[in-house]
């Protein structure tokens, strides 16, 4: 097996990256996470970009040095990827003396070899601040889009790549002087000259290593528009010395240097660890019949990773391990917009971290909804039906469903029933269908995985996931417990191990989440160990490009596997479903830009304290809102597209049929539901479920005993004819309340069950001035 070398994009330090630019470091941890599942010798490396005019104008802004700008900004990104779980081997940055010493030996190899030329040419100088402008020293108007701030080096508003000079209206970003033309000499590297031998390569590694169709698109773009020389030096002072004669006061062109980052990064890890750093990294970087790379990009640099660094790799004259497969990725972008680092527009990886929402619930959204072949759109509206469909809905549902009842009705003991080897035809078919369909996804995801078809092989997962919770519902293993025990027990068999596969497969993307599911089976996951910085300093780190998994963790290998799990604890709620009032303010918290919330803050905490008026009593709320009346369910039907809802057609005494959406699937049959009297919210505002409009909600009484064990009892009202009013003891049932209110305000007065009694505060709930009461439940909530 071929030892895989990965990389992401190095994310540049001047500022705060956010989820449009994390989607590269978390695709290319979710891919070394695989590899190293799989038992591939793996490195993953990274690190900040940190030279450029970018550097230098921020550290301007911030009134800090270059240097003091790229530590500061180097800490926050490690602390953001360190909350996301990232597993990097090692998150560097290019401002080191390693990355000087590559930098430097590249360039004079292609020197040596004829790849680089000198040219004059005219360059922008402004004279106010008594320098040539480099790229991002200089904006304008894009003469392709019109665009009034361009800079030098690309457009961000129409992506072009470009010269300062070509810019229309240019003008000096610092003092907003008109810059002047001036006379300066520049190296360049000869591509076209590299031109044959890279064509040759680049035929064949793009077919070998099945590049992604925009990276074959782009690059064939660039070449058939005709490779030109590109300049390799900028006048800055904060770069990469270029050791030539007359080019004291230059710097290299961060676009050349900054690929070259990857090298040095695997070298600065090597001289910190190994007895023999030299011969490490070079069987990494120096070694390409025995090591993949395989690189993870957004669309926006393709032709840098495909074209200008194989270029220079190619034109050194020396054996490097090149690109063999690119994961370049299209755009993320924001609600009706674009994600912008430079506007501050979106979520941010600081963001994520506040937002109370945990870092594997991000991970799954960005991996569910990853822009992979098209553009995709992040929406918080999406973000929650998402979380709540697929996330909680399917794979923890399915979860949490299995085990509880394994833990409730087997003590937790999984029955040792492997349904394929049953006498009987019946539970043999069943168990083989699951075996198959596992074995058919574990197959496609296994291939999707290897070529880094991320979104595919999620995707896939949660297909698996659903088959099972189907299984689970066709089963019914809550009446075939005592009716027919093999079947049951057989079937709990199968979905157990059937979980233990899902959470393998899953374990890249949601490694937490994953991680824990697995320790209620008594299992844990070999996600492969990194190299630790702690131990690295002690003298005692083991080197986890070596390591291999022990027995009693779960690896790829054993996907498929049915033996090993004894016992099953009773499973935690990790995910708690998004409603609308949190989505609504996650949108409008993050609405704007950085900077406006920010201001937005400021004001907040400046303004004077005001009075604040009292609460208002749940009491008052519910008589001044909520309306809630008696119904009779006349029809009930399984919800198509959901396992664990009902459709109930209601008499609500109006003469007009009505249909309620209610998840009691788990908990009730049909026949206990069909014929009861019940009692509904009847103002509150419709909303859809999986496609059918529920007009309502019914009510119910619901408590977790000790043992962790859920119980639920549907309120009765069986004494009263459907359309009764439920009204408050005391209030006046002529009050007339709102047509329509918002969920938000129907639970903001909560009912809780005292001494079997349905209260709200002090007061009882009544239907014709007889209260409404619990049969079973002494003490609990009313949802």
């Amino acid at each position: 097996m071929k030892r895989k070398l990965i990389t992401s994009a190095l994310p540049y330090v001047n500022n705060i990256p956010h989820l449009g630019n994390l989607i590269q470091v978390l695709s290319a941890d979710v891919y070394a996470r695989f590899c190293r599942l799989k038992g591939y010798e793996t490195l993953y490396v990274c690190g900040t970009d940190e030279y450029g005019t970018a550097t230098e104008t921020r550290a301007q802004q911030e009134g800090k040095t270059p240097r003091e700008l790229c530590d500061y900004y180097h800490a926050i990104h490690s602390d953001i990827y360190k909350w996301f779980n990232i597993a990097f081997d090692h998150f560097g940055s290019t401002s080191t003396p390693q990355q000087t010493e590559v930098t430097q030996t590249m360039f004079l190899d292609l020197e040596k070899n004829g790849f680089i030329n000198e040219h004059a040419i005219e360059q922008l100088f402004c004279t106010s601040c008594d320098r040539f402008l480099a790229d991002r020293y200089v904006l304008g108007t894009c003469p392709s889009c019109g665009y009034e701030d361009a800079r030098g080096d690309q457009c961000e508003h129409c992506g072009k790549l470009l010269e300062p000079t070509e810019l229309l209206t240019p003008r000096c970003s610092s003092c907003n002087a008109k810059p002047e033309l001036r006379t300066t000499n520049h190296l360049y590297i000869d591509l076209p000259k590299i031109l044959p031998d890279y064509e040759k390569w680049m035929k064949e590694t793009s077919v070998k290593g099945k590049w992604a169709k925009n990276a074959i698109q782009m690059t064939q773009a660039w070449i058939r528009d005709g490779l030109h020389e590109r300049a390799i030096t900028r006048d800055l002072k904060w770069g990469i010395p270029v050791p030539r004669k007359g080019f004291e006061k230059k710097v290299f062109y961060v676009w050349f240097d900054a690929p070259i980052g990857y090298i040095s990064i695997s070298r600065c890890l090597f001289d910190r660890i190994s007895s023999n750093p030299e011969a490490d990294w070079k069987s990494w970087w120096l070694n390409p019949d025995n090591v993949e790379l395989f690189q993870f990009i957004g669309k926006d640099n393709i032709p840098f990773h495909t074209v200008i660094f194989p270029s220079s790799l190619i034109g050194s004259g020396k054996n490097w391990t090149k690109l063999y497969h690119m994961s370049s990725t299209e755009y993320l972008n924001y609600e009706s917009g674009k994600f912008s680092k430079s506007k501050g527009v979106g979520v941010f990886g600081s963001d994520a971290k506040e937002s109370g929402i945990a870092a594997d619930v991000w991970r799954f959204y960005i991996f569910f909804n990853r822009p992979e072949k098209s553009d995709t759109q992040f929406t918080w509206k999406d973000f929650q039906e998402r979380m709540n469909s697929e996330l909680i809905g399917n794979l923890g549902n399915l979860v949490n469903r299995t085990l509880t009842f394994i833990a409730r009705y087997y003590e937790g003991n999984l029955p040792q029933k492997d349904g394929s080897l049953s006498s009987r035809e019946d539970i043999r078919n069943v168990s083989n269908a699951l075996k198959e369909e596992t074995k058919k996804s574990v197959t496609k995801i296994t291939e999707y995985f290897e070529w880094a078809e991320l979104r595919d092989a999620f995707r896939e997962a949660f297909a698996l996931s659903d088959v099972a919770n189907k299984a689970f519902q066709d089963g019914e293993p809550w009446k075939t417990r005592t009716t027919d025990p093999e079947r049951a027990e057989s079937l709990l068999h199968d979905l157990c191990y059937l979980i233990k596969d899902l959470l393998i497969l899953v374990h890249p993307f949601i490694p937490d989440y994953a991680s824990k599911i697995a320790s209620f089976l008594g299992k844990e996951i070999w996600s492969g160990i990194v190299f630790d910085e702690a131990a690295i300093k002690a003298g005692t780190a083991q080197n986890p490009l070596t390591w291999k998994p022990s027995a009693e963790t779960l690896s790829w290998n054993d996907l498929g596997k049915r033996e090993g799990i004894l016992h099953v604890k009773m499973p935690e709620i990790i995910f708690k479903p998004m409603d609308n009032a949190t989505t609504d303010t996650y949108r409008n918290t993050y609405a704007g830009s950085q900077q406006e919330r920010k201001d937005k803050k400021m004001e907040e905490s400046t303004e004077k304290t005001v009075e604040t008026p009292s609460p208002v009593k749940a009491t008052d709320l519910f008589n001044q809102k909520i309306a809630l009346i008696t119904a009779k369910i006349v029809k009930i039907e399984k919800h198509p597209d959901a396992e664990k809802l009902y459709i109930e057609t209601l008499d609500d005494g109006s003469g007009i049929e009505r249909v309620i959406v209610s998840g009691l699937v788990p908990y009730f049959t049909e026949e206990e539901l069909l014929g009861k009297s019940i009692i509904i919210a009847d103002n509150l505002k419709p909303r859809k479920m999986r496609g059918v409009e529920s007009k309502g909600m019914l009510l119910a009484g619901d408590y977790t005993d000790a043992d962790g064990i859920e119980h639920v009892e549907v309120l009765d009202s069986s004494w009263a004819a459907p359309g009764t009013p439920v009204i408050l003891e005391g209030a006046d049932p002529s009050f007339k309340k709102p047509d329509c209110i918002d969920a938000d305000d129907f639970f903001a007065a909560p009912m809780k069950i005292v001494d079997h009694v349905i209260m709200i505060d002090d007061k009882k709930l009544t239907i014709n001035g007889q209260p409404v009461v619990s049969k079973k439940i002494t003490t609990g909530e009313v949802s």
